[in-house]
């Protein structure tokens, strides 16, 4: 902890000096040089690159896991950057692995397993098998969704509750808005706005922060508000912010609906003006946790915010340089020797420090694959933004 202090110290430093640019195609050819590693490490494509265990060997997950689309998303990125050939090669093999989970009807993570590596994969190359893949997931998705309930149900139990949904599954709507433009099904885009609607009603404090969970009866009825990977019911777990914020720029960017314009910039204003957002902006894994400033940040979720916050500046919105600003802030700092890691260790993975389920005592203060996807993806709409400037 001591020396995590003291490398930030150095880069809040070295920022207030006047370090005002990202260099995106260095970080990119620094990524590349890990994900190679990463690959030639990685020779089984029915196990996924998640993390790393506490014994510090590599933590892989069968492709039915939730993470399971990421590191195909992630490749497709350094492809799109560096226009290497070797990476679509690697890319194409990655996300082929996981198609068998177009038929998953199980879980609510399709979003995340399919649209990362083959939405990806087909904007960048219009492979008309990556399109029939991903209809047939959205159908798959789709089947989650009870219109008596009005959301797509998250996890098939959750303490004695049959009907969990939580905030992560706001990340699974832009994968059914792809589904609706291109399958023509309305159904589709309808889920996405009953889901969106009941998520706004039910999941939010008046200070705009997020419960992880929320349990409905058969009928609609909000049972119970909980939190699985957050510190307490009533904290605002910092990743759960981030894939809020995230959940609805995508949901304003798809219906121009100014209640989801409205709502994002509520989580924004939460986190950004959260008392316990340190000096470098990456989160601390849960915002009320107890012992801050000695808790374990979450690399993650600065990525996943920083993406969103990205996006939302480009929405003609007053604080729409203040958003471009903050995430620029938090992309610095993950590019920084206190987050990112040096080339051939951290298990190939691009960024330390973060938290999966410290409840649990599951992934903490370790790397994650999607921080990775988050943050190849931050660097892509900086780099966009930076050069329409």
């Amino acid at each position: 902890m001591k020396k995590l202090l003291f490398l930030l110290s150095i880069t809040l430093t070295f920022n207030a000096l006047g370090q005002s640019k990202i260099d995106v195609k260095k970080q990119f050819a620094l990524a590349a040089q890990q994900y190679e590693g990463m690959l030639k490490s990685h020779q089984d494509i029915t196990k996924t690159p998640q993390s790393t265990n506490a014994d510090g060997s590599p933590r892989d997950m069968p492709t039915t896991w939730w993470c399971s689309g990421f590191f195909g998303g992630s490749l497709w990125y350094l492809f799109e950057e560096t226009k290497d050939p070797q990476w679509k090669v690697a890319a194409e093999k990655w996300t082929m692995a996981i198609q068998k989970e177009q038929y998953n009807t199980g879980t609510h993570d399709l979003g995340f397993m399919l649209y990362c590596p083959f939405g990806n994969g087909y904007r960048l190359t219009k492979n008309p098998e990556y399109k029939s893949i991903m209809l047939n997931g959205a159908k798959s998705l789709a089947t989650r969704f009870n219109p008596k309930v009005g959301v797509i149900k998250s996890w098939n139990k959750f303490q004695s509750f049959d009907y969990p949904v939580i905030i992560d599954n706001m990340m699974n709507l832009e994968f059914l808005f792809w589904a609706a433009r291109e399958s023509g099904n309305k159904e589709f885009y309808n889920i996405c706005l009953s889901h969106a609607d009941s998520t706004l009603k039910h999941h939010f404090r008046p200070n705009g922060s997020s419960y992880h969970v929320i349990c409905y009866d058969k009928d609609g009825t909000v049972l119970r508000k909980k939190t699985a990977q957050g510190y307490a019911d009533y904290s605002a777990w910092s990743r759960g912010q981030a894939w809020a914020l995230y959940g609805y720029v995508v949901m304003y960017r798809e219906t121009k609906q100014k209640k989801y314009l409205a709502q994002a910039q509520r989580i924004a204003s939460y986190i950004l003006n959260n008392p316990n957002l340190p000096k470098d902006k990456i989160p601390y894994w849960d915002y009320n946790a107890p012992n801050i400033p000695n808790e374990e940040r979450d690399a993650s979720a600065a990525a996943i915010t920083a993406s969103a916050l990205l996006e939302l500046s480009t929405m003609k919105v007053a604080k729409g340089k203040a958003y471009f600003k903050a995430a620029e802030m938090m992309l610095q700092n993950l590019s920084t020797p206190v987050y990112k890691a040096k080339i051939g260790e951290n298990n190939h993975f691009i960024l330390m420090h973060s938290t999966g389920h410290k409840p649990a005592k599951s992934e903490v203060d370790v790397p994650l694959v999607y921080a990775d996807y988050y943050y190849l993806e931050g660097l892509l709409r900086y780099q966009t933004l930076t050069k329409k400037k």
